[in-house]
C-alpha cells in the first residue's frame, strides 16, 4: 500500500500563479525536511524517581570524552562535539573527508535539585545523567492508620 501526499489548498493563494505558492507551501511544510532538521538533536528521555531525576540521551557513535556537561544556576547543558578525519590514499589520488557532528541540549532544573549529586555515565550509545534531589525534597513514605 502506498501513501500519496496530495497538495493542500493554501489560504493565501497567488491569483497570478497559484501553482507557485502551492509548491512552496508543500516544500516548506514537507515532513521529509522537518524530520531531517529534528534528527540533528538526540532524543531525550526524562524520568523522576523518589531520590533523583534521570536524563537519558541517545547519542550512538560518540565517546565519553566527546561530552561536556555544564551546570549554571538552574540550567544543565549537555553538549557533544566530535570531529573525524578520514584519509584515503590510493594509487594516483588522495581523498580527505572531514566530518563534524555536534549538539547542545539545555534543561531547566527544579529547586529540589542537590547540585553535589550529579553523575553521568555513557554506555551502549546512551548518555545517562542522574541528578539527585535534596533530602528535604524526598517524600517520606509512611502508612497512615484510619481511625
Amino acid at each position: 500500500m502506498a501513501l500519496i501526499k496530495f497538495p493542500t489548498k493554501s489560504l493565501n493563494t497567488d491569483s497570478v500563479n497559484p501553482f507557485v505558492s502551492t509548491v512552496f507551501d508543500n516544500l516548506f511544510n514537507d515532513s521529509f525536511i522537518s524530520d531531517r532538521l529534528i534528527a540533528r538533536v538526540p532524543a531525550v528521555n526524562i524520568s523522576e524517581t523518589e531520590k533523583a531525576y534521570r536524563i537519558e540521551l541517545s547519542a550512538p557513535g560518540l565517546e565519553k570524552s566527546d561530552f561536556k556537561i555544564n551546570v549554571d544556576k538552574k540550567v544543565i547543558t549537555i553538549s557533544a562535539d566530535k570531529k573525524e578525519e578520514s584519509v584515503s590514499e590510493e594509487k594516483l589520488y588522495s581523498k580527505k573527508e572531514f566530518n563534524y557532528s555536534s549538539f547542545s541540549r539545555s534543561f531547566t532544573l527544579p529547586d529540589t535539585v542537590d547540585y553535589n549529586s550529579i553523575d553521568a555515565s555513557y554506555e551502549g550509545g546512551i548518555l545517562a545523567v542522574t541528578v539527585g534531589k535534596k533530602e528535604d525534597a524526598i517524600i517520606a513514605k509512611r502508612l497512615i492508620e484510619v481511625k
